[in-house]
């Protein structure tokens, strides 16, 4: 019988695969912070970093992209069309937000990925996060957050199917 004593915040299928990893976690529930902005006094006592994610896609439609990195930096669209060198993007709707992560508006983590069962979208983490021990983000709701070694986070990326890959971002 599975295990369901999870957290009261956040998608099952999130702790199911940190679970299965052996991914220890810390787990911190919060009111909802769709912004970095709100989040912030929550995020104090945790070691680490808390990460800004952003879903974007291609100017076609047919590509989705998860771009990664720490939370006091800002990146302009076009700065990351420059660097990422992907085409014309932009922000990615809810509707695909939902589609392709399983996820509403402000919630967005890498945690989604574990609802893209298709393996659809490709991961550009920044390489700055290397600096840190610990990254924490969403359970796929806005209204907590975990924070977990950025060894295990690499675990976590390796074990989603998706691609993904480090790029200097700033």
């Amino acid at each position: 019988m599975p295990d369901t004593s999870y957290p009261p915040i956040g998608q099952p299928q999130v702790y199911d695969r940190l679970r299965a990893l052996g991914i220890p976690f810390t787990y911190t529930d919060h009111p909802a912070t769709p912004t970095i902005d709100d989040g912030r006094p929550y995020w104090g006592d945790l070691p680490g970093t808390h990460c800004k994610n952003l879903f974007f896609r291609n100017h076609k439609g047919n590509r989705h992209y998860l771009i990664v990195f720490q939370c006091d930096h800002n990146m302009a669209i076009h700065d990351l069309e420059h660097i990422l060198h992907q085409g014309k993007m932009s922000l990615a709707s809810e509707w695909r937000m939902d589609k392709y992560l399983g996820l509403k508006a402000g919630s967005v983590s890498p945690f989604g990925l574990v609802n893209d069962a298709e393996h659809h979208v490709h991961v550009f983490l920044d390489e700055n996060l290397k600096n840190y021990t610990h990254v924490s983000f969403h359970p796929n709701d806005n209204r907590a957050s975990l924070n977990i070694r950025l060894d295990d986070f690499i675990r976590y990326m390796d074990s989603t199917g998706n691609t993904y890959e480090w790029i200097k971002l700033y």
